[in-house]
């Protein structure tokens, strides 16, 4: 078996172990039961969620077994973490939904196949008829109050109003530790350095009810070179649904990341080997670029598949590199083509509001067909779609082609 500790440090994803000696010597020496766990609060996960479902892939490959814990039950509440509101309740209906269509891009991630295969398994079937008053005296019972309300998932949110119904997502989620242990012999919680307190409340769950083998690892979040959380756009966040962000766009932002950052999204976004990533370090100018091409496609690919990827790479290509194909670029058909510049740009997304759209067109930041346009007012006419399209560009990144 591969040392997968050493693989998981040397690219860079371990943030916090609860017993770092025993967690490697379990993961490098036994075939482990792990979990990890993902609220369905959407009908697609996001950027938010694929280090953690790297760091699983990682272990599977390497002989341990993955559970991915769908919380169907303890997305009612919604994790309080990171949050200064108090998380939209969901329907059950809502959160069946979303659980359904998460579960292909899982699939990207982990085999559901073979010896060690990845089961998924959905917290509402043990959650959903808890016994109150049962659950408070067996579970309940064994937390303290002071010291949840210590956590930082908690400790943030005393001055704008915590529910005592959030104060429960902890007690839920240990939960869940508890029942892998019993039921699949799991030993190992992992998640985002933001679950770090959800994750020591499970372990000490199983430890105080007598058992001496659970423990937690939490992972890095993806950040900038100055920390600053990565997968947002100007539209939100960086779906993994194509129908949310098309796979040109996806492929788009990490093409366009900065130049600092480009070694660490390819050690915890993609399994290129790491002699290759090192050397990405070394490079500068044209070299650096082809690298992010490199980087950007690899993840496209792993989410996209490889079909998608190539063609987001030849749309790139055709725009910043006079190669590939145009017709694989983001695509609007306009009903009504004399619509103006301003209007053109909200329809497609490009900007939110036409406010932000005349802001940029004062700025000089809009270009019609490699034209600057000034004037907010301009409409678009026939002259503007001779070669059958036109392509409306915001700063020297953003393209759009426009039909009608």
């Amino acid at each position: 078996m591969n040392q997968v500790f050493d693989v998981l440090q040397e690219r860079g994803y371990i943030e916090q172990l609860t017993h770092p000696d025993e967690i490697k010597e379990l993961l490098n020496q036994e075939a482990v039961p792990f979990y990890i766990g993902i609220d369905p609060t959407a009908d697609s996960l996001h950027v938010g969620h694929f280090v953690s479902l790297m760091v699983a892939s990682h272990l599977q490959k390497c002989g341990h077994k993955p559970i991915i814990l769908v919380g169907g039950g303890t997305a009612i509440i919604g994790d309080p973490s990171g949050k200064t509101d108090m998380r939209k309740m969901l329907s059950k209906e809502d959160i069946l939904h979303n659980v359904e269509c998460i579960k292909k891009q899982i699939a990207n991630f982990v085999s559901f196949e073979g010896e060690n295969a990845a089961i998924l398994v959905n917290n509402a079937d043990w959650i959903s008829d808890l016994n109150y008053v049962d659950f408070m005296r067996e579970i309940g019972s064994l937390f303290s109050v002071n010291k949840m309300l210590a956590a930082e998932c908690y400790k943030q949110r005393l001055e704008t109003g915590l529910t005592f119904f959030e104060m429960g997502y902890m007690l839920m989620q240990s939960y869940d530790f508890l029942h892998l242990y019993n039921t699949y012999g799991c030993k190992l919680e992992i998640g985002g350095n933001d679950q770090w307190s959800n994750i020591i409340g499970g372990v000490e769950l199983i430890r105080k009810i007598g058992k001496d083998d659970s423990f937690g690892l939490t992972f890095k979040l993806l950040t900038t070179k100055e920390g600053k959380k990565m997968g947002k756009t100007e539209k939100g966040a960086l779906w993994l649904d194509a129908n949310k962000v098309s796979p040109y766009e996806f492929y788009q932002y990490w093409r366009n990341i900065d130049d600092a950052d480009v070694t660490n999204v390819a050690k915890l976004l993609t399994f290129l080997p790491m002699h290759e990533i090192q050397q990405m370090a070394q490079l500068q100018d044209e070299q650096i670029n082809e690298a992010k091409k490199k980087v950007a496609f690899e993840i496209t690919k792993l989410i996209h598949g490889e079909t998608a990827a190539l063609q987001a790479e030849e749309a790139s290509n055709a725009l910043f590199g006079g190669q590939g194909k145009i017709e694989n670029m983001p695509c609007t058909k306009l009903e009504n083509p004399s619509i103006t510049i301003a209007d053109a740009l909200v329809q497609t997304q490009i900007v939110a509001s036409k406010g932000q759209a005349k802001t940029l067109i004062a700025q000089g930041g809009i270009t019609l067909n490699d034209e600057k346009i000034s004037d907010a007012t301009y409409r678009l006419s026939e002259k503007d779609f001779e070669a059958g399209y036109a392509i409306l560009k915001k700063g020297k990144k953003v393209y759009h082609k426009l039909i009608v």
